[in-house]
């Protein structure tokens, strides 16, 4: 079996460290077996290299960076990407990313930046004297039905931690929140809500980078990859995580939760 992962932007788009899901997801796959092949998709990219791609995986960027991608990414390559995701095909967008698919995001400073309006949700910075939201970011997710997919997979409800720093707020429009903030700031500070979740596509303020830190949504996201790519039902080989997963209880130890965050 073998996946392409989409690595949107790769010199534009790795702020905070956000390649770490592509590395995590390419090593949990090589450990079952199954070939992943990485796709930087970038200024260079023909149309053509969109339609191939099985997982994408957009990180995070400053404002200047976000409008050289926001160039770039239209016409054709919007086109695509949006037929990507309204077919099905799972997708991890952090911070920078999620803003670029909604349908504007409005920096400190500057016009506005038109997004793609594939997500809708809009962002807007409420100017460069306000406090960023910055920390550890703990969420129950939430989102129908990929809640009820990873508590299948994992046998208990799913909880994510990963760490945020972003300073604009996002509102979501007629979009399911991925999850509800149980410490941090989420979207915006205001209304708990974090993430928004669309098709098979995640998108978070979650750095960390999430992947590692949360491995149960990395083989959700190689699952509905391969199930999309073979068009049939699989079954990931288990691995053992026994070391991501106590690095996880240190974590909710450390920040006095315990797993569902109480």
């Amino acid at each position: 079996m073998e996946i392409k992962i989409g690595w949107l932007y790769p010199k534009l788009m790795s702020t905070y460290g956000d390649r770490g899901n592509v590395s995590c997801l390419q090593q949990r796959c090589q450990w079952r077996g199954i070939k992943a092949s990485i796709i930087p998709l970038d200024r260079q990219t023909e149309v053509a290299e969109f339609n191939l791609i099985n997982i994408f995986v957009g990180g995070g960027a400053q404002d200047r960076q976000q409008e050289i991608v926001m160039r770039d990414l239209k016409g054709a390559k919007a086109a695509a990407l949006q037929d990507k995701i309204e077919t099905g095909t799972p997708g991890i967008f952090t911070c920078g990313a999620p803003q670029l698919l909604g349908h504007y995001y409005e920096p400190a400073q500057g016009t506005r930046i038109e997004g793609l309006g594939i997500l809708d949700l809009v962002s807007k910075h409420p100017g460069v004297e306000a406090k960023r939201c910055i920390g550890n970011l703990v969420f129950e997710i939430t989102a129908s039905p990929l809640a009820e997919e990873l508590k299948k997979m994992g046998g208990e409800t799913p909880v994510a931690i990963g760490f945020e720093n972003h300073g604009g707020r996002t509102y979501l429009g007629k979009i399911q929140p991925l999850g509800k903030v149980i410490q941090g700031y989420g979207n915006n500070g205001e209304d708990r809500m974090e993430g928004a979740f669309y098709r098979q596509a995640i998108a978070t303020y979650a750095h960390g980078p999430l992947l590692p830190k949360n491995p149960l949504i990395a083989d959700w996201l190689i699952q509905k990859a391969l199930e999309q790519n073979y068009q049939t039902a699989i079954k990931l080989t288990k691995l053992d995580d026994s070391l991501a997963l106590a690095a996880r209880e240190a974590m909710f130890r450390s920040l006095a939760l315990t797993k569902l965050g109480q």
